[in-house]
């Protein structure tokens, strides 16, 4: 096989992309995140081994972080991206190495590649499939494809200024552990939990530094039309990027839309003091295909999720920026002080026609845990009453396959008496449902993007005090989650290590997971896959 990857949910016959990734990366830009990832499992071993305090080596932090969010998938397809970023880990790497004495090093540590060619010859060596026993190849994945998406959560924190060095400490002894043939399984089921203890860290992060620096989630009702000015469509995750944009689009006459994970960004209070922000365009990631023709202007891409253009015009019309990338698309990186000028979209922007409207009317989001916390003793008495019977979070993450229209209809077939609370673009799929509400309380309560499952969390736990109960399991709450990549991983392992049990994974059960493992998920948290809907809500309420 000229290359191998099965860190997404829609990977080849749920087994492994051997040829093309079904994401769209090819052979040479697989293998060259393989070797970016085998580098920073180097740089953990000179760390770990060398007992170099995290604290001394804030580049080398910093840049661990965007080298492996650059591997998550649909993040980057741009090969000379990508092998100029290896060649900066290896001289980070060996600079590191210089503070140390008589310690002994593993290949990650000391190998070195001079071009392309040695890229590439060196990462069939050390891809996934080096690992042999598929049982141990699987947790190890597992946990790396955890570390993926804590590092994005920590690198947009990052961006706001706010950092936890225990992360990086972690990260680190993480990645090292990947590389220990003297670990057993039992010994990489406790790492896997231990990631999740500091997926939860990193989200905690993260939504600190969103709601310090933006302020708490509003309700808010957003506009999905348009209005006829020039604009540009801004996707992803990362609010600095958005915010950065907004202010030199001020007074231009172009307006800023958000698209896919970017939505959520309405619903901070500071953001709604720009009158150039008018809506959201579109619906989820996949979408751009068509949605990104009828928008007509420049597109900015803060984060994943890039979906390889179909033509020309459309690519000449895409900026990237952070861990981003994709080949003869513009690329927008920072100054010295973080500043990035976006003068060529806007400019781009004037030029184009206006966006073509695709739909009308309004959703309605913004119920991150403050929010929700502000209308806790309506919520309260609504369960008391029997009013709502359940609820069920159906986080995660969108995708293009058919089979995730078993969330769409699963919502429309849910009992009305029950309430969605729902993050990341796995909304997409009901958000603009007419389903109704309450006693006032929507039926879909959406709490922004994927990082903001944190939320979730911290709203399920309040309730657990508030109704006395032992355990969370206890409360009347349902667990049907959709995954696509690598952040989906990491708040799937951070629910796993609060005690979360008898999660239903779907459409497919990760392909990156060992009969043995998948039995392991199976016996020791009740996780299970997806099956007939309405078989699934007459279990889930009991029936």
């Amino acid at each position: 096989m000229s290359m191998f990857c099965f860190q997404c949910q829609e990977t080849a016959k749920c087994t492994g992309c051997t040829v093309r990734g079904v994401c769209g990366k090819n052979e040479g830009v697989a293998k060259l995140q393989d070797l970016l990832v085998y580098v920073t499992k180097g740089i953990a071993e000179v760390v770990v081994k060398g007992k170099i305090d995290v604290k001394t080596i804030s580049e080398v932090n910093h840049q661990v972080l965007n080298s492996l969010f650059i591997t998550i998938t649909n993040a980057n397809f741009d090969d000379d991206a990508i092998e100029q970023q290896i060649h900066k880990m290896i001289s980070l790497r060996n600079d590191l190495k210089k503070q140390l004495s008589n310690v002994s090093l593993g290949d990650a540590a000391e190998f070195e590649v001079s071009d392309r060619a040695s890229m590439l010859e060196k990462a069939s060596k050390v891809g996934v499939l080096s690992t042999e026993n598929e049982d141990i190849r699987s947790l190890r994945e597992m946990i790396i494809y955890g570390m993926k998406g804590m590092a994005a959560y920590t690198d947009h924190a990052l961006n706001i200024g706010k950092e936890d060095l225990s992360i990086y400490a972690f990260i680190y002894e993480a990645l090292i552990s990947t590389l220990d043939d003297s670990l057993s399984a039992d010994d990489l089921v406790a790492l896997t939990l231990k990631t999740g203890e500091f997926g939860v860290k990193a989200m905690a992060l993260l939504d600190e530094a969103n709601t310090s620096k933006y302020g708490n989630p509003q309700i808010t009702s957003v506009n999905i039309g348009v209005r006829n000015n020039p604009a540009i469509l801004i996707s992803g995750h990362d609010l600095t990027d958005l915010e950065q944009l907004l202010e030199q689009t001020k007074g231009t006459g172009v307006d800023v839309y958000t698209h896919g994970e970017m939505l959520p960004a309405h619903y901070y209070p500071a953001f709604k003091k720009y009158d150039n922000f008018p809506g959201n365009y579109g619906g989820s990631w996949w979408q751009q295909i068509t949605e990104f023709e009828t928008f007509n202007g420049p597109i900015l891409f803060t984060t994943n999720c890039i979906v390889p253009p179909r033509s020309e015009e459309i690519r000449k019309r895409i900026f990237t920026s952070g861990s981003s990338g994709y080949p003869e698309c513009t690329h927008i990186t920072p100054d010295e002080n973080g500043k990035k000028d976006f003068s060529a979209i806007i400019e781009m922007a004037k030029q184009c026609k206006p966006p073509v409207e695709i739909e009308s009317g309004n959703i309605v989001g913004g119920f991150a845990h403050n929010q929700v916390f502000a209308l806790a003793d309506k919520v309260v008495d609504a369960v008391k009453s029997g009013a709502i019977k359940k609820f069920f979070v159906m986080a995660g993450c969108d995708g293009r396959l058919k089979s995730r229209e078993y969330y769409t209809e699963f919502a429309e077939k849910l009992p009305k008496d029950t309430v969605i609370l729902t993050a990341g673009c796995a909304k997409f799929r009901y958000n603009k449902l007419n389903l109704g509400d309450i006693g006032g309380i929507p039926r879909v309560l959406d709490a922004g993007q994927c990082n903001d499952s944190y939320s979730l969390v911290v709203i399920a736990l309040k309730l657990k005090e508030i109704f006395g109960l032992e355990d969370v399991n206890e409360l009347p709450i349902a667990y049907n989650i959709a995954w696509y990549e690598q952040k989906a991983v990491i708040v799937l392992l951070a629910l796993l290590s609060l005690g979360v049990k008898n999660i239903h994974l779907g459409p497919t059960l990760p392909g990156f997971l060992s009969p043995n493992v998948a039995n392991v998920l199976v016996e020791k948290f009740g996780i299970s896959g997806i099956g007939r809907v309405e078989d699934d809500i007459k279990l889930f309420m009991g029936e």
